[in-house]
Order: C-alpha cells, then sequence, then structure tokens
C-alpha cells in the first residue's frame, strides 16, 4: 500500500515541488505525493524548473497549493522543510522535518545544491518507505518516532 506524503515548505516554489518531482519518479511504487506551502507562490521558480530539468524531471504541470488542499486527503506523514512550525491543524499528522536551505531569490548554483540535498533526502525516505513495505506485518515492525529531524542546513 502506498504512503500519501506531504512535501511542505513556505511557498511551495521550490523545495517541496522539488521532492513532490523526485518523489513522483523515484518512489511511484510507495508513494502518493503531494506538495503545499504555507504562503503559496502564484509559480513554480523558474531556476527550480530549469535544475530539476538537468535531472530529467518537469515540474511542468506542479503548481503551488495551500496547505489546507493539500490535506485532503490526509498524509500518512508529513516532511517539514519550512523551516516553521506546522499550523496546529495538521500538528497530528506524524511528521518529520528536514533543515533544507530555501533557495527563492537566489541563483541557479544554489538551487543545484537543495535539488542535490532534496534528491538525497527523497531517495533515503523512499528506502526507507521500501524496507518498511518488505519488511512484513506492521506488528514486526518497531515503532517510529513521531517527529524526527533530517539534513542539515547549507
Amino acid at each position: 500500500m502506498k504512503q500519501r506524503v506531504l512535501f511542505l515548505c513556505i511557498g511551495n516554489s521550490c523545495r517541496s515541488q522539488m521532492a513532490e518531482g523526485f518523489a513522483r519518479v523515484y518512489g511511484h511504487d510507495v508513494i502518493d505525493v503531494v506538495s503545499a506551502g504555507l504562503s503559496p507562490a502564484m509559480l513554480v521558480d523558474m531556476n527550480t524548473k530549469a535544475v530539476m530539468g538537468e535531472r530529467g524531471i518537469s515540474l511542468e504541470d506542479q503548481f503551488p497549493k495551500p496547505l489546507e488542499q493539500a490535506l485532503k486527503p490526509a498524509p500518512n506523514l508529513l516532511i517539514n522543510m519550512s523551516g516553521s512550525s506546522v499550523p496546529h491543524f495538521a500538528s497530528e499528522i506524524p511528521s518529520e522535518t528536514w533543515r533544507v536551505r530555501d533557495p527563492v531569490g537566489e541563483a541557479q548554483g544554489v538551487h543545484r545544491e537543495v535539488r542535490d540535498q532534496v534528491e538525497n533526502l527523497v531517495m533515503n525516505l523512499i528506502l526507507r518507505l521500501r524496507q518498511r513495505k518488505t519488511s512484513g506485518p506492521a506488528e514486526s515492525r518497531p515503532a517510529t518516532a513521531k517527529r524526527i529531524k533530517l539534513g542539515r542546513m547549507i
């Protein structure tokens, strides 16, 4: 069964869009993915589209969405890259915090660094989800912490 994963950042124009793109391509077998922003931008950042295109991943069909819209249906996991607390109405969703620099307004080289970090974090998430899928019934798996922090600030 696929896990519904919500990637959250501030504007849903860079980091969470990158994560959504990687998850769609690399984790389609284990992830039903959506992304959102605490304060959604009007468009996906052009530098973000360009650097993802360098990896062969198109974000042309993706667009910024508010968190409230992305919560229906409710996700199994919320990945918070915003650097802010998750709003109270989403605080009961199991979550992880990924510390990823916000590249908005930065040069394309910064977008590449962020892309590479997000790709690594998403791949690790996909591997964890695949391991859970193949490890047998939930009763035999160790419980995971509700909130964990991954990544580093660049």
